[in-house]
């Protein structure tokens, strides 16, 4: 799908920069060449185009495999856009789903490409950052590469869940930060306390770039405890 992905940028990049003018930096911490771990917030489904949009070379991410299989002709746009624009389905189920979701990204790494992660694992329910998960440092520590923070910038506004398109007079962008060597931790991926270190560490240089609180919860257990809230208010109601 490397011609859907060159077509959205040829169409999309022009409006995207005249309408909303993006403010970005850091491009020139991402390697021009060479395999390298994006790790970024996750703010809103904006963030898929505006993340990658200053940059050259393109991105691939790790995405859930709900995005690709999808019925009729709603799923087959929804797979075909998906793939445009660099996301890899894979199973997040956990045990050895997780398993086959890091080969996954290794192997992505091993070919030298840039992959793309969002360790909160789901997209924050409001603008603060939350805890992420250490998968990403398992990541980072198997495949030694270079760690590029990487902060989406007013993305929940522009785009929040559930708004159905992009607001106008909202200047989004990324900021991309110096990369990270964790070279002191390769070997010890098998060690919870060093994955948590390292992956605490990642989410800190992310909040340094994005200005973001941050909240030491998962935020999809925020979530489920908003949508429960929800549930209970309507139920009231009724």
């Amino acid at each position: 799908m490397f011609w859907f992905w060159m077509l959205l940028r040829i169409i999309l990049s022009p409006i995207l920069y005249i309408v909303w003018r993006p403010q970005n930096s850091g491009m020139e911490n991402v390697p021009k060449s060479g395999p390298a771990l994006l790790v970024s917030n996750h703010q809103s489904f904006a963030d898929h185009f505006f993340g990658p949009l200053p940059l050259r070379r393109r991105i691939f991410f790790l995405g859930k495999a709900e995005y690709f299989t999808g019925k009729g002709l709603k799923g087959l746009i929804s797979k075909a856009f998906f793939t445009g624009v660099g996301v890899v389905p894979v199973d997040r189920s956990g045990g050895k789903a997780s398993e086959r979701a890091l080969e996954t990204g290794l192997r992505i790494l091993a070919e030298g490409k840039l992959l793309g992660i969002y360790p909160e694992g789901t997209r924050a329910p409001d603008k603060r950052l939350y805890r992420g998960k250490t998968g990403v440092a398992r990541l980072a520590l198997k495949s030694k590469v270079p760690v590029i923070p990487m902060a989406m910038i007013n993305t929940f506004d522009l785009m929040p869940a559930g708004q159905p398109y992009p607001r106008l007079g909202v200047r989004p962008g990324v900021r991309f930060g110096k990369p990270m060597d964790f070279s002191r931790y390769y070997g010890m991926e098998d060690d919870p306390k060093v994955l948590r270190k390292v992956t605490d560490e990642i989410m800190q240089a992310i909040r340094e770039l994005s200005g973001q609180e941050y909240v030491d919860r998962y935020a999809a257990e925020v979530k489920a405890e908003m949508a429960a809230k929800r549930r209970s208010e309507a139920e009231g109601d009724g």
